[in-house]
């Protein structure tokens, strides 16, 4: 095991896409400026990288964001992914929304913001349309009531693991260190400013903090003492009194072991990613009840071994369980009903799905995730020297933060991360603008 250093510039505290991705490019900045070098920036991680969200992630990449600022954010994002396709495992093949009438408003006015920054995508309307569409890509399409399809031919998956590893192989590169089992327990204070950071290891004193550490930032936060519950100033003047500054909600998320060879368009290509929200009736296809005459949504995509995807989370509040952390706690199977719920969505989808609920795998999957008070990542200085990248469970995907972030370190203006700045609960700048039933969208 490596011993901690004395001192080192930066001290990047997470070991997931977030951390990892914003040393790889600081690294690169301060060599392109010079400036320094990797050399002058450590990871450290109490386990090891991608132990967290990240290792665990659906690995779903895509702009499809309501919140104008989010799809700006996802489009730099997808840039990354697609330069850096082979070391990342990233796979091109674009993902597909498809939605009922609710939402058909929302959808154009992605398609439009798409189309004026070059993001490549196709719109279709009207529910024949929408059908034929559908059944071209599936012959065995089935799924009706929806009016609206935004193709985006950017975007697509990666494999989680290997992704991480990829990145940790990119930091390596620039010379940046990589330290695992190393706990980060408190910090020491200059005035308002970091002087140390407190490990389980020891003490290393550092000129910035960048904090990237998923699931576990109401527990910094509170180590730098920031506030539990805040006031949101919404954009029509109202205020939101004490609301819980972190929320957690925890992922629905699963698999069926069929044959992923066989899951392929009517032209033997890898499908893209599928996401529907539908106001049609769910139907059980393990019992043929209704479980929702109301507005659902899931997403899926090929796998490895099978099928992956998801559906809405569960909100768990202001409280919960954080460690131990995905499928290395027993809390992280779903319940029964998810199953119902998600392969049902299959099987009202595509034809070769029915019954597919006998192929579910059981195991522990997904994890938690802490939303911000609006459910928005917080991306911002929250000490003079400490940068705080609080993604909202959006982190894997957002792997162009830290090429952001390692810009504003080196003193530039972000206009991609400005809108998460925390004074936004002050001004009601940012706010959720559609009807999806996923919290993030």
């Amino acid at each position: 095991m490596s011993l901690l250093p004395q001192h080192r510039d930066y001290v990047i505290v997470g070991a997931g896409v977030h951390g990892l991705s914003t040393a790889w490019q600081l690294a690169k900045e301060l060599r392109a400026r010079g400036k320094g070098s990797g050399a002058d920036i450590i990871v450290l991680d109490k386990d090891g990288p991608g132990s967290g969200a990240s290792g665990i992630a659906c690995g779903v990449v895509r702009n499809f964001y309501f919140q104008p600022a989010m799809g700006e954010v996802m489009r730099v994002s997808v840039q990354v992914w697609e330069e850096n396709a082979e070391i990342l495992h990233y796979h091109g093949v674009g993902y597909l929304a498809v939605v009922g009438p609710v939402q058909q408003g929302d959808l154009e006015a992605i398609y439009e913001r798409q189309q004026n920054s070059g993001y490549r995508s196709d719109l279709i309307l009207g529910e024949a349309n929408v059908y034929r569409y559908m059944k071209r890509l599936f012959p065995d399409w089935k799924a009706r009531g929806l009016t609206t399809i935004l193709h985006e031919k950017q975007g697509g998956f990666a494999f989680n693991t290997p992704s991480v590893m990829g990145l940790v192989r990119l930091c390596q590169q620039e010379g940046v260190e990589i330290l695992s089992s190393t706990e980060v327990t408190g910090f020491t204070f200059d005035g308002e400013a970091v002087e140390e950071v407190v490990t389980n290891r020891g003490k290393i004193s550092c000129d910035h903090v960048v904090l990237g550490v998923g699931p576990w930032i109401k527990q910094f936060w509170s180590m730098l003492d920031l506030p539990e519950k805040i006031d949101i100033h919404t954009p029509d003047g109202e205020v939101v009194r004490d609301r819980p500054m972190w929320t957690f909600w925890r992922l629905q998320e699963g698999e069926i072991r069929v044959n992923p060879q066989e899951y392929v368009t009517a032209e033997g290509k890898i499908p893209p990613v599928i996401h529907i929200d539908s106001t049609e009736p769910l139907i059980s296809d393990k019992t043929g009840e209704c479980i929702t005459d109301e507005l659902w949504g899931i997403y899926f995509k090929r796998d490895k071994r099978g099928l992956q995807g998801g559906a809405v989370p569960e909100h768990l509040g202001p409280d919960a369980e954080v460690d131990p952390y995905g499928v290395s706690s027993s809390r992280y199977v779903v319940r029964e009903d998810f199953v119902d719920y998600w392969t049902s969505g299959l099987a009202h989808c595509l034809e070769r799905f029915e019954g597919c609920h006998l192929a579910y795998h059981w195991a522990p999957s997904g994890g938690i995730g802490a939303f911000s008070a609006d459910s928005f990542p917080v991306f911002d200085y929250m000490r003079p020297n400490v940068y705080v990248i609080a993604d909202s469970n959006h982190g894997y995907k957002m792997i162009g933060v830290g090429k952001e972030v390692a810009r504003t370190l080196m003193g530039e203006h972000s206009s991609v991360l400005h809108p998460f700045r925390f004074a936004r609960f002050a001004t009601g700048d940012l706010h959720p603008v559609s009807s999806s039933p996923f919290p993030w969208s």
